[in-house]
């Protein structure tokens, strides 16, 4: 089963920039939609972003023109580039894979803080 490897997180001023990555243990099969998630403090876990192996993208409205999720076929690899950070974007970030049953085993995730 595929597992994911989340980095790139840190502590970042608002309106700065970070980029994640998600690296994949294997091939990401080209069923799966791929999407970046992230979990609050006190809250639900959400999804933000998801794009298909046709490169067709996804965004939550409380991301979109902020946030760009990209993949790399060739590493196994899906990217978060987030600019125009807020301090309402800290959060733990993880990726996953849907394969029209279900999700992989969540990772570790990577911690986002957005402070001044």
């Amino acid at each position: 089963q595929v597992q994911f490897v989340e980095s790139g997180g840190g502590l970042v001023q608002p309106g700065g920039a970070l980029r994640l990555t998600c690296q994949a243990s294997r091939s990401i099969p080209s069923s799966f939609i791929m999407g970046w998630y992230r979990q609050a403090s006190g809250k639900q876990r959400e999804r933000i972003a998801t794009i298909t192996d046709g490169d067709r993208t996804d965004y939550a409205n409380s991301v979109k023109g902020r946030f760009t999720i990209s993949r790399d076929s060739a590493k196994n690899t899906v990217y978060l580039q987030m600019d125009s950070l807020k301090p309402e974007d800290t959060a733990v970030y993880y990726c996953n894979g849907w394969d029209g049953k279900g999700l992989a085993p969540w990772g570790q995730g990577t911690q986002v803080t957005v402070s001044s």
